[in-house]
């Protein structure tokens, strides 16, 4: 099943939700600034699945996806924006390159998802990330990113959970305490034994949602949020988010951060 297996169907199927991605941004823009979100920035976009459901929103909604990986994007094309109508396909502009160089027309919204930006390590690189981020919004443009934290977070350790015919494996395989950086991997495992080890490789810093909130005003942005999602009973997400000033001491938590330019 391995040897069958695509890598990146997987990663999606596991940790990607973009339709509800788009659709609190969507909302969240709408309610904060009083007008719809028409263009998009997805940087750090590997399939770039999230631009593709961008261009579905609607014939004034445009985006433009920013990867430095030369593959994924291909794979993206492929996979993704040949499943696009021929119209929303000319909404979509994928470029291969650096966040930090890449230009494109201002946009209502940049997004950076999946903890993808962690890959600056040194608070000079994040904040220089985030001044170009600011450069790239029009005037009540808005920034979307996430974060994940607790106690856990700081511990090597793996994770499981069952998907659809796999498992998905998350593996914090080294964290340096005197530097903040990580060593993660994604594994997939399945029911025939075989498996996906380091499908996917990250080297990282683990930054803390105050050094990031710091890092955006920094940068110039006016005002940032926290997100946190509600939770049924069994701890599991509900799809709806709620603003939180202070947060819980939890073992391990993910959050949404939007920034106001």
């Amino acid at each position: 099943m391995a040897d069958a297996a695509d890598r990146y169907e997987l990663y999606e199927a596991a940790v990607q939700n973009v339709a509800e991605q788009c659709s609190s941004i969507d909302f969240i823009f709408k309610q904060t600034r009083g007008r719809k979100a028409l263009s998009f920035r997805e940087d750090f976009c590997g399939t770039a699945s999230a631009s593709c459901e961008w261009a579905r929103f609607g014939n004034a909604h445009y985006a433009f996806g920013v990867d430095l990986d030369p593959e994924v994007l291909e794979w993206g094309r492929e996979h993704r924006i040949s499943e696009l109508t021929k119209l929303q396909q000319q909404r979509v502009s994928l470029t291969c390159g650096n966040v930090l160089e890449v230009e494109t027309p201002l946009v209502d919204v940049v997004g950076a998802f999946n903890f993808s930006y962690w890959s600056f390590a040194t608070r000079s690189d994040l904040l220089r990330y985030f001044k170009t981020t600011h450069e790239n919004l029009v005037a009540d443009g808005m920034f979307f990113l996430d974060a994940y934290g607790g106690a856990d977070s700081f511990t090597e350790l793996q994770e499981e959970m069952a998907i659809e015919d796999f498992i998905y494996v998350w593996d914090q395989a080294r964290y340096c305490p005197v530097t903040g950086q990580m060593q993660t991997h994604i594994h997939f495992e399945f029911p025939d034994g075989s498996s996906l080890q380091n499908a996917f490789s990250y080297n990282w810093r683990l930054w803390t949602l105050a050094e990031i909130r710091e890092a955006l005003a920094e940068a110039g942005f006016r005002d940032s949020t926290v997100w946190f999602e509600f939770l049924d009973d069994n701890g599991e997400g509900l799809g709806e988010w709620y603003p939180e000033s202070e947060g819980d001491a939890v073992a391990a938590w993910v959050a949404n951060i939007t920034a106001m330019k």
